[in-house]
């Protein structure tokens, strides 16, 4: 996983890195956004409809080893899972292909995401750093949100609190190519739906919930049996835009079923393994490759970026 060849991508991507870090609760050693967190393991069971799409060995292989990671928003490692900033809900599934070969999916519970390219996203929290409460109106992110329309949707849209991480839908940022065998192309984005459905608590649940309740649940669920999702593929079509995840895709798009996401059990040294491994939202593996979108090499060095400084605190 190299960083980008791209010299302002990759400044960008430290400036990023430098303002989420800026955010209140952030700490060396943690991750700058989506800091809490928990990992499991697991298998991934592709369908016989991944295979028509896609020469990925996790899309033919009868099985694959995951590791998988849910997580609350913001870098606040230790952010109440009540709070309603800790939604968006992250997950992050790895397919252990090999020695040191992945790929990777990453979702959060919302279909949205506020800007187009990583400058934009950069000027967004430059505005929100700069809006303390001491700041007469308009403040800098009221003046942001004014002239883009999308970040404002993003901030607006309802993202309520699971009762589990196993009762969210969680949703690709990015489209992505699918490559079958007659090289026909496919343009995708995923979903991670679970197989109970979506689960939603209120306020008045909310109120009497620890702090650490998500985690909690988990670990009491998983005793239980597997936690089952299904990765899901939504299929662009003529004209959809594949190069902008602010741009929907209408919802009556096709949904392919791409496999059977089962996590089996709690990482024993999830807070060392969370420390270490750095996904990537770029996949490097044959048969799905990046679409044209801008936030991608800007998201990878991010990761990649925060990850070394992980590593070394």
């Amino acid at each position: 996983m190299p960083l980008s060849s791209d010299e302002q991508v990759n400044k960008t991507s430290q400036g990023l890195v430098s303002a989420l870090q800026a955010g209140p609760g952030w700490k060396p050693g943690y991750r700058p956004a989506h800091g809490k967190g928990f990992m499991l393991n697991g298998t991934f069971t592709p369908s016989a409809e991944a295979k028509a799409l896609s020469v990925a060995p996790h899309l033919n292989n009868a099985s694959t080893p995951i590791l998988a990671r849910f997580s609350n928003s913001t870098g606040n490692f230790q952010i109440p899972d009540a709070d309603p900033n800790s939604n968006p809900r992250g997950i992050a599934i790895r397919f252990e292909l090999g020695p040191h070969v992945h790929t990777d999916v990453i979702a959060h519970s919302t279909p949205f995401f506020p800007t187009r390219t990583g400058a934009e996203f950069l000027e967004m929290l430059q505005a929100v750093g700069s809006s303390g409460p001491d700041v007469p109106s308009p403040k800098p992110i009221e003046k942001f949100l004014g002239t883009h329309p999308f970040a404002l949707a993003f901030v607006q849209a309802p993202k309520p609190t699971p009762s589990s991480y196993a009762r969210e839908m969680y949703y690709g940022v990015n489209a992505f190519k699918l490559v079958n065998e007659q090289g026909k192309e496919t343009y995708v984005r995923y979903r991670v739906e679970p197989a109970e459905g979506v689960d939603t608590l209120d306020e008045a649940d909310l109120k009497e919930k620890d702090p650490n309740f998500l985690h909690e649940e988990i670990a009491e669920r998983i005793q239980k049996g597997p936690l089952v999702f299904h990765l899901k593929a939504q299929i662009a079509e003529e004209g959809d835009i594949t190069d902008d995840a602010t741009k929907h895709w209408p919802e009556d798009r096709k949904l392919v079923e791409l496999g059977k996401v089962e996590l089996k059990g709690l990482e024993a040294e999830s807070d060392k393994e969370q420390k270490q491994i750095i996904f990537d939202p770029i996949p490097r593996v044959k048969g799905v490759e990046p679409s044209g979108d801008p936030l991608l090499e800007v998201r990878a060095a991010v990761y990649l970026i925060s990850g070394r400084e992980r590593r070394k605190a």
